[in-house]
């Protein structure tokens, strides 16, 4: 198929494009991209008064998919993405049960596949059940597909069992995303601290709760 996009303003970071021009695309490629192209093609978008940008990339997603899809599906996730102008998304693995092996690495992208629309790459969990004792099956999961491992919204209070899952994580050359909070500072907290918290009589969580972690983070990122 070929696709003509004309008249859009186009933006693309990566070569450093900033101007009014056409894009012809062949197969889902971009192939010529100059002002005024004039050219076959099957399908012809007027994008004038519009921007055509490179598709979105967002890090940080939940499709809750398996084990609550009450509340998102990996089909009503990548069609919200693609919506949203996402052409891929990283699920976290905060599901039921938790991504801690390739076999739910692989069961995620399947239905990805399947969806289409955007692609989807599912994030592993950095320790077993995401209860930080023992480390989930990191190599596994790289080997299915997962480009990076993550305890999505909760730290790995054993600095020991978390310096071991980095140092996996990089022999498998992926990075950590890394959630900072000390669970033992949040102390019942349900607001960041601040004049509105004590106006309002609401516990608050203070920045010195992130603070530590993300400089024993540093600390071992740097081992």
């Amino acid at each position: 198929m070929i696709l003509l996009i004309k008249n859009g303003h186009v933006i693309n970071p990566a070569t450093e494009t900033d101007e009014v021009a056409d894009i012809l695309a062949e197969d889902g490629k971009v192939v010529k991209m100059e002002k005024n192209i004039k050219a076959k093609a099957d399908r012809v978008i007027d994008a004038k008064g519009c921007y055509v940008m490179p598709g979105f990339i967002d890090l940080h997603v939940h499709l809750r998919d398996p084990g609550l899809e009450h509340k998102e599906t990996v089909e009503t996730g990548v069609k919200a993405a693609a919506r949203g102008g996402y052409t891929t998304i990283l699920a976290m693995p905060n599901t039921k049960p938790v991504v801690d092996d390739g076999d739910v690495v692989q069961y995620v992208h399947k239905k990805a596949e399947s969806a289409g629309l955007a692609r989807v790459f599912q994030v592993g969990a950095v320790t077993k059940g995401q209860k930080g004792k023992e480390l989930a099956d990191i190599r596994g999961m790289v080997q299915e597909g997962s480009p990076a491992i993550s305890e999505d919204g909760k730290s790995v209070m054993d600095a020991g069992l978390y310096r071991k899952g980095m140092r996996l994580a990089a022999e498998c050359g992926i990075p950590v995303l890394a959630h900072c909070e000390d669970i033992n500072m949040v102390e019942g907290g349900v607001v960041n601290a601040d004049e509105a918290t004590r106006r309002l009589g609401l516990p608050g969580i203070t920045n010195g709760v992130e603070d530590v972690i993300v400089a024993r983070d540093i600390l071992l990122a740097k081992e």
